[in-house]
């Protein structure tokens, strides 16, 4: 996050300099704040619930982007396969309760 800027607007900036892809806020998914979660240090994750339009590219930090399924995901880093899983729970639900045009 910059200073003065909220989370909402942090994820979508972060999307599109590292993805390319605009992205559409669906809901919260969690915040991570566990101490021992990261071995760099003391890292706190604010996850969001988005969907992603346009075209893929990768940012500065990145060296490629790839869009997966969830069940071809490679080894993650951290809890981010706890965040992963339960961010499919969260869309179960919201593709329930949402039907799409």
């Amino acid at each position: 996050m910059e200073i003065g800027e909220t989370t909402e607007e942090a994820v979508r900036r972060e999307s599109m300099e590292e993805t390319g892809l605009k992205i559409k806020i669906l809901g919260l998914i969690g915040i991570y704040s566990d101490p021992a979660r990261d071995p760099r240090g003391h890292i706190v994750s604010v996850s969001y619930l988005a969907k992603g339009y346009g075209n893929t590219n990768y940012g500065s930090d990145a060296q490629s982007v790839k869009v997966f399924a969830p069940g071809e995901l490679p080894q993650l880093a951290f809890d981010h396969l706890t965040i992963i899983r339960d961010a499919l729970k969260i869309k179960a639900r919201y593709d329930k309760d949402h039907i799409e045009a």
